[in-house]
């Protein structure tokens, strides 16, 4: 998934390499399957970055914004695709880890999300390429 030697896939998505493979283990897919939809879902999240600044709250961290979601627009974004329950979850766990890392380390931002929030992850210097 990297571009090459030096790049992790967390550094391409704005998700940290150590993020997804915790997340992956403890949702119990492979590191490689859970970043490969992570690279699916991103492409999918950059078209949806200037309605979810928009309309959400978020906090922006050495390039990467992390929004804060209700779990039904996590819902939304998955419709559109086939993923099976385990790897659902385990992308939504992985973005929300890394949004609650990225909110805490912001100034501005509060890392504590209710039940019904989730994360979403999108590294803006790709999204604002489009």
């Amino acid at each position: 998934m990297s571009t090459d030697d030096t790049d992790s896939t967390g550094d391409i998505f704005g998700i940290d390499g150590a993020v997804i493979d915790r997340t992956a283990d403890r949702a119990g897919v492979e590191p490689d399957r859970l970043a490969g939809a992570l690279e699916v879902l991103h492409a999918d999240l950059i078209g949806r970055h200037s309605n979810l600044e928009r309309t959400t709250e978020y906090v922006t961290v050495d390039g990467v914004r992390a929004y804060r979601v209700a779990s039904s627009v996590w819902e939304e974004f998955l419709e559109a695709f086939d993923f099976d329950a385990d790897l659902a979850g385990a992308l939504r766990a992985a973005h929300t880890e890394q949004a609650r890392l990225l909110f805490a380390k912001s100034v501005t931002g509060d890392d504590h999300f209710g039940a019904d929030e989730a994360g979403v992850v999108v590294s803006i210097d790709t999204a604002e390429q489009f």
